[in-house]
């Protein structure tokens, strides 16, 4: 089992819908998390894409000299660079963190934002283009002098100079719930991913996207991007869950709504489906709750309870045949450390490899009279 953390570049706080108790996204607060991710033994990060985001390549690669271990997953829009600049940028990137680059491909979901941004393509249009786009980049990335001709792009002689290190290339992800995102997902990605539905929802779609990469002769692995709101006891979980929301109004929920119903993904329709805009029933399965998406677009779903139930949680996920988890939690720095003190020793964790064998070990807790250990 690998574990992610997840690095906010759109805003961070201990409570959804207010600026009370909001922190301030700076250049300072993502070095303590990606120093955070890095040290606590996550595997790597996610960074989100989107215009209300950081850009997340150029944040990735101003933390790649604080961090040794930990690998960065970036993200790759078709439809706004060409493959051939997304190849050098992505080659680049893996080059100089020895190795730490992986890569999410997002098609886009929201058609205002999309056009914004110069993009006038139906959603289906949307989906061509990036396999068009996967098709290309993985043959530049190659090594390979490429020429295409599609309904979208036209390449002739793309070509890379300098490879990326990982060899014959870094792992793609790709995520959506619509049928030709499924196909496009077991045509071209090492790894799926899925927000947090129900474990019924899951193994459907795992179901489905192992039998169309069965037919392009393919095997794909698969991840899962939940929020987890952990602590010692099922009671203070609970109490801080309701906390979280506890500044969501019935204004905030309308606002968001009004922008979630224009979007054409049928993820974001599966997620604002799970809780329909109210909070009466917001446990849609055991220990799963749907809080977090009554206001915030994506992931909406958190997993909440002690760390044994929460562990229990986790493992009903990987028998479906989930490997890869991408957990948040707000605020997301004290986060971080909770998730790995409560669920790390609890959990079938992947190691990372790279680790100096020189690194100074300290004491794991305070010395006990300044000079007993503690057990």
């Amino acid at each position: 089992m690998e574990l992610l953390w997840f690095i906010p570049t759109h805003g961070d706080g201990r409570y959804l819908a207010t600026s009370f108790g909001g922190r301030e996204c700076n250049f300072c607060y993502f070095q303590q998390l990606a120093l955070a991710v890095d040290n606590l033994g996550f595997s790597g990060a996610l960074l989100p894409t989107g215009r209300s985001c950081e850009d997340a390549w150029i944040l990735a690669s101003s933390l790649i000299s604080i961090t040794r271990k930990m690998y960065f997953l970036v993200a790759i829009r078709p439809g706004l660079m060409s493959p051939g600049v997304a190849a050098r940028m992505a080659s680049t990137f893996d080059r100089l963190s020895n190795g730490r680059l992986q890569t999410h491909v997002v098609t886009g979901g929201d058609p205002v934002e999309l056009a914004g941004d110069g993009v006038h393509l139906s959603h289906d249009q949307r989906y061509e283009l990036t396999d068009e786009f996967l098709t290309v980049w993985k043959e530049i990335l190659s090594g390979h002098e490429t020429n295409f001709s599609g309904n979208h792009l036209h390449i002739k002689g793309g070509r890379l100079l300098f490879l990326p290190v990982q060899s014959p290339r870094f792992p793609i992800w790709f995520g959506g719930s619509s049928s030709i995102a499924k196909q496009i997902a077991a045509k071209h990605a090492d790894i799926y991913l899925t927000w947090g539905e129900t474990p019924q929802n899951v193994a459907e779609k795992i179901k489905s996207v192992q039998e169309l990469a069965a037919q392009q002769g393919r095997t794909i692995r698969f991840g899962i991007r939940l929020h987890i709101i952990v602590r010692e006891t099922a009671t203070e979980a609970w109490e801080a869950a309701n906390q979280l929301i506890k500044f969501v109004d019935d204004e905030a929920i309308t606002n968001a709504r009004k922008i979630f119903d224009r979007m054409d993904s049928q993820g974001q329709q599966r997620m604002t489906q799970l809780h329909n805009g109210s909070r009466e029933v917001l446990e849609i399965s055991p220990n799963l709750w749907a809080g977090v998406g009554l206001v915030r677009g994506g992931a909406g779903t958190a997993l909440v309870g002690d760390p044994d139930t929460v562990v229990a949680r986790m493992l009903e996920y990987a028998a479906l045949g989930i490997d890869i988890f991408i957990l948040s939690g707000y605020p997301h720095l004290e986060e971080a450390y909770r998730v790995a003190e409560l669920l790390f020793p609890r959990l079938p964790i992947q190691k990372i490899n790279n680790i100096d064998k020189t690194e100074m070990v300290s004491p794991v807790g305070e010395l006990i009279g300044f000079e007993n250990f503690p057990k």
